[in-house]
């Protein structure tokens, strides 16, 4: 149990006895000043209007009401009823070397599992992964990553977009590649496609075999389903390399593609029909709902089936939504899925549960997040303006981390510095992002993303190889020393160490990595200041030792927190 939940259940008991209204919410929050305590229960306030009365006779009647000696060292009635409470150094100790036993940094498994589908990545198949599918990607893994370190059955889906009339086009330009290796073709699968889409606008005979194949793959021919199968192919393994490379733990048995719902789609269409949703439109099967209206109050259509018969995204995400709610059995899904697809989904959420194809019980949630851009504030590109491939940015950042770790430390060998510069530069890029609110732009910046001052992966890595580097001069630690707080700067960083659990559920809840990186960047802050008020290995063996045990606490955290945002941490920087 975190201790914002403590606290909760605790202050919300004295609340009853004091005779505030039944399930009045204590709001326990972290004061955030030490001058005004530790942790601030500030529901006195609504409480007392309710009862009208005065909020800081309620707040001295909770208070006298309170059983809390063993954890506070003081409480004190601050402003109209904000009620403050100091917890005691000890206590604190206490709850450290207990955490400090455990493999989980103090994050126990949740008594509730549940069955949790987290949609992310995504990519089209018909091209290579490119800067717009990083935010899904790493974002969505960070909080599956979370809800697994909470003990929830996570189902990782990866919706990928391999099907429609764009592989037709492909088909017909790898049936022309005949005489040549087209295996070697499709290693650049960006060009391969840049090539047929250029045949498809220009040659009015290939772009009429293209749609002759969108029939032939639609209809199941054997040619097409095969040559479609090996693009396919070749496609998800340039998905995998960028995967591994982020350090992201979607594998192929994770893929779930468009076309595996193709042979729902007609039984959606008739589902529809049958539960009184769908009405005719220029020839197109619609969903029309109040709850989705345009600025002319007109109701908007949710398209699910064209008028010449074809399918639509719309379609596919109903397939989907129940194939997770009946047959995974889902009671959360998630997807990670940019802001432009707000009302999209909603739409699709909202048709799912009225034609009963998701019970009205599961939680459907789209955690949009907004566009990388560059300095001039635009959409990500390269150079020439095309869409800046995935793997490409990925192999500058390592190259850009390596030359800086090469002018930092050129002693090391090179094997090192290169294995240094990987995990440097790929964390850069992905902390930079994660760091940022989600669904928020922001500027992509090679030299903020790198420097190694202020909230950055650089920063962060190097926190924690200083920690390691105090023990390695430590020599021998005694693991079973007693914690003994007393600084100011012991009390601070013993609380912060303990507010991991109470982040832990802010990211699962929210999916907003970015509330771990705060408390990272935060927590590193807060060893400093230890770190220079109480000097680790002077003094005492009891007095190393016991700081060493906070130290110890510290470096668990920052590695665990690292590492379930999907980063990997150094020994030595």
């Amino acid at each position: 149990m975190t201790i914002s939940n403590l606290l909760d259940q605790i202050i919300s008991s004295a609340m009853q006895k004091a005779g505030a209204p039944e399930n009045a919410p204590a709001v326990i929050k972290p004061s955030g000043r030490p001058e005004f305590g530790d942790y601030q229960a500030n529901g006195i306030m609504g409480a007392a209007k309710q009862l009208k009365m005065n909020p800081r006779e309620l707040a001295t009647k909770v208070v006298d009401a309170l059983e809390i000696d063993e954890m506070a060292e003081k409480i004190e009635i601050a402003g109209p009823g904000f009620i403050n409470i100091h917890l005691k150094n000890a206590w604190l100790a206490k709850q450290i070397i207990s955490n400090l036993r455990k493999d989980n940094c103090g994050v126990e498994k949740t008594a509730e599992p549940e069955t949790i589908v987290v949609d992310y990545s995504g990519p089209n198949l018909a091209k290579e992964m490119h800067v717009g599918h990083l935010r899904s990607t790493i974002i969505g893994d960070a909080t599956a990553r979370i809800l697994d370190f909470q003990g929830h059955k996570v189902i990782r889906q990866n919706h990928v977009g391999d099907w429609g009339t764009q592989f037709g086009m492909l088909i017909a330009h790898m049936v022309s590649q005949n005489n040549d290796d087209l295996t070697l073709k499709l290693s650049d699968l960006e060009t391969f496609y840049r090539e047929a889409k250029i045949r498809f606008d220009e040659d009015a005979d290939f772009a009429e075999t293209a749609r002759n194949y969108v029939v032939k793959l639609q209809t199941g021919d054997a040619e097409c389903l095969a040559l479609w199968q090996q693009f396919i192919n070749t496609s998800l393994q340039h998905c995998e390399e960028v995967y591994e490379t982020l350090n992201v733990l979607l594998t192929r048995d994770d893929v779930k593609p468009e076309s595996s719902y193709n042979d729902d789609l007609p039984n959606v269409i008739s589902d529809l029909d049958k539960a009184g949703l769908l009405t005719e439109d220029a020839g197109a099967q619609c969903v029309f709902l109040d709850e989705f209206k345009g600025k002319d109050d007109k109701l908007l259509p949710a398209i699910v089936q064209k008028s010449d018969g074809g399918y639509l995204y719309a379609t596919t995400d109903l397939a989907a939504l129940r194939y997770r709610a009946k047959e995974l059995d889902a009671s959360r899904i998630i997807y990670f899925v940019d802001a432009r697809q707000n009302l999209h989904l909603n739409q699709v959420f909202t048709i799912s549960k009225k034609a009963g194809f998701v019970p009205e019980s599961t939680a459907l949630e789209h955690m949009p997040f907004g566009t990388m851009m560059d300095k001039s504030g635009k959409p990500f590109k390269t150079r020439a303006g095309g869409t800046t491939k995935l793997v490409e940015l990925l192999h500058e950042a390592q190259q850009r981390a390596y030359e800086l770790v090469s002018e930092k430390n050129p002693e090391l060998d090179n094997d090192e510095r290169q294995n240094i510069g990987k995990v440097i530069g790929i964390s850069a890029v992905k902390y930079a992002d994660l760091s940022k609110n989600r669904t928020s732009d922001y500027i992509f910046n090679w030299d903020n993303m790198l420097s190694f001052e202020g909230n950055t992966a650089p920063y962060m890595l190097y926190a924690y190889a200083r920690i390691q580097s105090i023990f390695r001069k430590a020599g021998d630690v005694d693991t079973n020393a007693t914690l003994n707080i007393e600084e100011p700067t012991e009390h601070q960083l013993a609380l912060k160490l303990l507010q991991f659990a109470d982040i832990i559920d802010t990211v699962a809840a929210d999916g907003t990595p970015n509330s771990l990186c705060n408390y990272l960047y935060e927590l590193a802050g807060n060893f400093m200041s230890f770190y220079e008020a109480c000097p680790i290995l002077k003094g005492d063996d009891a007095t190393k030792n016991s700081r060493l045990q906070l130290a110890q606490m510290t470096a668990n955290t920052l590695q665990q927190g690292l590492n379930l945002l999907g980063i990997d941490t150094l020994e030595r920087m």
